[in-house]
């Protein structure tokens, strides 16, 4: 246990500094969006476009990956929603509730803590892993999020903007171009080459550090807005789907799909649950701000996620690894 805390350990200790940095304002607020933006469109991308090109296109194409982990996130998606709704949570507010109870945060911080732990050969199925998530689970909530008095038209407009959204979000092309490099075995020109691997090297510290400014961020806009105080049964259960049913679902399906004779390696299969265990996407946040939710309460769920998953997370590899 020890030697897995030596490991994570660090990686929570960054999101911890991006929060405090926010809190005590040693970041502007106003800077949360620029450092966001510099991970989100130049960093983020040139990692998963390296990793991707490292890794044999197999596994990135691992049907038993895709399969199990769809078929999870649709199942937590439907439970989430079925005990979220109440008179003061409708179709959008249980919508992202259930996106990030099944969105973990694999971009920020799943891709390089998994390969830190299992090794490169980790890089392919938590790749994969998010894009069922950007492309599948997103617009399936984004949907589910307009049935609040939408009718099938608006419902259809929805998906609409939810893949209008993935076309413009840089870290699927990302994956598919280093897919392509794999591939087709393509290796950048050096001085190219030199600036990508620069960039996807601060990828992970700087992706750390924003989750925990984004965190504080959330927390302190919706109390600056006077929100009203959130019962913890609205968002504690949330948070428990996340760390512990999600990953229990992934180890019960992936181990009836090995027994039915599925093609899911060992090495596969462990990180699609530890990919499972890690907290919420913190980039929910912003789009259920976007789409008009109680953002107060995502943030509430995604910073008791992170804060738990220290202990959650790393009893989860010991007990895998």
């Amino acid at each position: 246990m020890l030697q897995i805390l030596l490991i994570t350990f660090p990686f929570f200790a960054l999101v911890l500094c991006g929060y405090l940095a926010a809190r005590r304002r040693l970041l502007p607020l106003e800077a949360v969006a620029g450092l966001n933006g510099f991970v989100l469109f130049f960093a983020l991308p040139c990692m998963l476009y390296r990793f991707g090109a490292m890794t044999p296109i197999a596994q990135l194409l691992d049907i038993g990956v895709a399969f199990t982990w769809t078929l999870c996130a649709v199942i937590v998606v439907a439970l989430t929603v079925a005990i979220s709704r109440n008179s003061r949570i409708g179709w959008n507010d249980a919508a992202f509730g259930a996106l990030v109870a099944s969105f973990p945060n694999t971009g920020f911080m799943g891709v390089p803590l998994l390969v830190a732990l299992l090794g490169p050969p980790a890089a392919g199925p938590v790749i994969l892993t998010m894009v069922v998530d950007m492309v599948v689970t997103t617009s399936l909530c984004i949907a589910l999020s307009r049935l609040d008095g939408a009718d099938q038209h608006g419902v259809r407009k929805a998906l609409g903007k939810a893949l209008k959204g993935v076309s413009t979000n840089p870290l699927p092309w990302a994956i598919l171009l280093g897919a392509l490099s794999s591939m087709r075995h393509v290796d950048l020109p050096k001085p190219l080459a030199q600036t990508v691997g620069m960039l996807a090297d601060a990828a992970s510290p700087v992706a750390l550090f924003t989750i925990g400014a984004v965190l504080a961020r959330s927390q302190m806009l919706a109390l600056m807005q006077g929100h009203a105080p959130i019962p913890l049964r609205d968002f504690v259960p949330v948070a428990g789907i996340k760390l512990l049913l999600h990953p229990l679902l992934v180890l019960l399906v992936g181990t009836i799909a090995i027994q039915a004779g599925l093609s899911l390696s060992r090495t596969a299969f462990t990180v699609i649950v530890l990919a499972a265990a890690l907290p919420s996407a913190s980039n929910v946040s912003l789009l259920a701000e976007r789409f008009g939710a109680d953002n107060g309460r995502i943030a509430r769920i995604i910073l008791l996620s992170t804060a738990a998953a220290f202990v959650t997370f790393s009893l989860a590899v010991t007990l895998l690894i």
